[in-house]
């Protein structure tokens, strides 16, 4: 066999993975799995080692380079959903699992792996909840890519494609029972989410920068810290906010006494 073409198969076989409907998903990480199937605890912020975690690194596919983002609970996105099912059932997911036709899961281009989302199906009203396991779909007009048993659920198995909304509820540790009937949604307690207002305590270019930052004063007094990746046409900008203000007057009072006197208040909407 030509010693170029054996080559070449290899490196086909290892960008290979899952699909839309006939469209390869990158599934370039290999990765030993964190939890077990059906397990799993909700969180409404994410683990700082998911911010350096290597599916969150930015990566290529067909030339086009994504990168994924930092989110959190209540970021709403909308776009058009497609499935995928029988022809990549049992295969590897990006993050290492096995792909399972009928649990709730999902794959999204960027955002971070295990985030809860709730997807409603613009046409019909209908809701799912899934998790994100996987990238993809690589397809531009295409923002998620719904397993088959998530399909059902909003009806759009038969049609292939479908509007949708979605929205992060949060994010899947290790610990109690995967989301995954709309019911749960009344379990989110109210407290651990984050409040209106911030202080924005830095702004780099780079992400290493702000996780520092992040990392320095997660906890104090009481607040906890969080990173925003922000997407502007020229760059990328990583925010650090110090959140957990319940009104404007109490960051104010705060910022007036602390290290961040120099630093602004905003509004997290």
């Amino acid at each position: 066999m030509n010693k170029s073409f054996f080559l070449s198969t290899v490196l086909m076989l290892l960008l290979g993975g899952c699909s839309t409907r006939g469209t390869k998903v990158y599934s370039h990480y290999e990765e030993q799995r964190s939890y077990s199937n059906g397990t799993g605890n909700r969180s409404a912020t994410m683990d700082r080692k998911t911010y350096s975690h290597p599916t969150m690194k930015p990566y290529v596919v067909r030339g086009i380079k994504y990168y994924p983002t930092v989110v959190n609970v209540g970021d709403e996105f909308s776009g058009i959903a497609s499935w995928y099912g029988p022809d990549f059932h049992g295969k590897l997911t990006s993050n290492g699992e096995t792909y399972n036709m009928h649990d709730m899961t999902a794959a999204h281009k960027t955002l971070p792996m295990n985030t809860i989302v709730r997807v409603t199906n613009k046409s019909n009203g209908l809701v799912t909840i899934v998790r994100v396991n996987d990238r993809g779909p690589f397809v531009a007009t295409r923002i998620i890519d719904l397993s088959n048993a998530a399909a059902h659920k909003i009806k759009m198995v038969e049609k292939g494609t479908a509007p949708v909304k979605i929205e992060v509820l949060g994010f899947e540790i290790k610990g109690k029972t995967t989301i995954s009937q709309q019911k749960d949604l009344k379990a989110v307690p109210q407290e651990t989410q984050v409040a209106n207002y911030a202080i924005q305590i830095g702004s780099f270019s780079s992400f290493e920068g702000a996780l520092s930052v992040q990392e320095k004063h997660d906890g104090l007094d009481g607040y906890t810290t969080i990173i925003k990746d922000i997407q502007t046409v020229d760059s990328r900008i990583f925010k650090v906010w110090l959140s957990g203000f319940k009104s404007e007057k109490e960051a104010r009072d705060y910022k007036s006494t602390s290290i961040f006197q120099n630093s602004f208040i905003v509004r997290d909407n």
